[in-house]
């Protein structure tokens, strides 16, 4: 184990103190890190499986409730709505009050309200919780990666979101299991499955109590006692052989806030490709459940299929993380964009059970991927003081296609069948994958 002073006293090649920035940046992964990683992952996947359950629930209710297209398509928007909201407010807040005492506080707001949708006793309570939860889970999600993004070294930053993203997965897979073996055995099988969402609730408080705050929000807000205290904690379990001693690329100063005369193009970049994403893989994971009953498929065999499915997100992840430092950001969510969106157009056109399963897979695997890489860029892209806005900003207006996305396919899939709808998804792919080759590489560069 290092010396936190004796780092101190040679850190800088230069001669000059390190900053708390660079200290941070230099060290190689830590139990600490670890445990960050895993504390926001387990609030990752417990988002990921509120979401995913959606996409089954709707499928049993128009079964059970005998609802429409239409209906359930705004059970499942109006949470979409609520994270549009709350992604923009959570971002405000972390800026503002702090990033770990957001993400706790989203994660109490969304795993109440999804424990309480269990007692829904009609379509328009349930419509009414649905927002409330998504007001918690999108500003989750971006404050959790903005989080881990901050106290990454430098040299692994990107792969360390992309494996954050991938607790996603496992909630998916959580999800999966849950609607294949809960909520499809009974009438009221779908209410036992949001009864298991308030699990975040109790998950808050221990985010609250266990994680660091941003090192960098500390120092932004002259808490420079306690931005030390964290900083040296993290170097105390550190061996400092493995520090890394290499000189970042230097990151141009930034004018202006998101929109200003710097950052205006990759943010407009940013946007397009979060809304393309959302868009798509909304409307296309919350409603294959439902596309499979309609294609005569009983409720739990096609549950079991979207179950088979979604297992594919965790390779796509796992080579997402590997890519990202070997190709870059920018390379790395382009492939995974255009990969998703020939899968996409794929998916649309099989019929046979083997097909159907095969080009979900492909589907789920390069989505999924792609997802991991964009909230790899998204922290990087903007400096300390606007980074938590500038992401959660971007993940709001996402959430606009997010809430197109299930309105959507009712009309279209009347119009033109499963090929129109997966055409729609596949083109809004490609755009994704146009605007993502215009972002910065920011692979390496330090945060400002």
């Amino acid at each position: 184990m290092t010396n936190p002073e004796q780092h101190l006293s040679a850190a800088a090649a230069d001669g000059r103190a390190l900053t708390r920035t660079e200290r941070l940046d230099r060290l190689p992964v830590t139990p600490k890190h670890k445990r960050l990683l895993l504390g926001s992952g387990l609030g990752w996947a417990l988002d990921a499986m509120d979401i995913g359950l959606v996409s089954f629930i709707i499928a049993a209710l128009a079964v059970h409730w005998e609802l429409g297209k239409s209906t359930t398509s705004w059970i499942a928007s109006v949470g979409f709505i609520g994270m549009a909201i709350g992604a923009s407010l959570a971002g405000l807040l972390a800026d503002k009050i702090g990033r770990r005492q957001v993400f706790a506080a989203t994660l109490l707001i969304y795993g109440i309200a999804t424990g309480a949708s269990a007692l829904a006793s009609s379509v328009g309570m349930l419509i009414v919780f649905r927002f409330i939860v998504g007001l918690g889970l999108g500003g989750e999600l971006p404050v959790a990666s903005t989080l881990v993004s901050e106290f990454s070294p430098r040299r692994v930053r990107g792969r360390m979101v992309v494996i954050l993203e991938a607790f996603w997965a496992v909630g998916w897979i959580l999800a999966a299991i849950i609607g294949t073996f809960v909520v499809a055995q009974s009438d009221n099988g779908w209410r036992w499955g949001l009864a298991l969402g308030a699990v975040p609730a109790l998950y808050a408080i221990y985010v609250r109590a266990g994680l660091p705050e941003s090192v960098r929000f500390l120092e932004s807000k002259g808490r420079h006692e306690e931005a030390e205290q964290i900083v040296r904690e993290f170097e105390a379990e550190a061996d400092q052989a493995e520090f890394d001693t290499s000189t970042p690329p230097e990151e141009k100063p930034i004018r202006g806030g998101i929109w200003g005369p710097d950052l205006r193009k990759r943010t407009t970049a940013f946007w397009v490709v979060w809304f393309c994403v959302s868009l798509s893989y909304y409307g296309a994971f919350t409603w294959i459940p439902s596309l499979l009953v309609g294609q005569g498929f009983t409720l739990v065999r096609s549950f079991s299929f979207t179950l088979i499915i979604t297992l594919a997100q965790l390779p796509g992840y796992a080579v997402a993380a590997w890519l990202i430092e070997v190709w870059g950001r920018r390379m790395t969510l382009s492939v995974f964009l255009g990969g998703s969106a020939a899968s996409a157009l794929l998916y649309g056109m099989v019929a046979a059970e083997w097909q159907i399963i095969a080009a979900g897979c492909l589907l789920s695997f390069f989505n999924l991927g792609a997802w991991g890489a964009l909230y790899a860029i998204g922290p990087e892209l903007y400096p300390t003081h606007i980074r938590a806005t500038g992401t959660g900003a971007g993940a709001s207006f996402g959430r606009i296609g997010s809430i197109l996305a299930p309105l959507i396919v009712p009309p279209v899939l009347a119009f033109g069948g499963n090929i129109a709808v997966f055409g729609v998804f596949a083109a809004a792919f490609a755009v994704a994958c146009i605007a993502a080759f215009t972002l910065p590489e920011q692979k390496g560069v330090a945060l400002a």
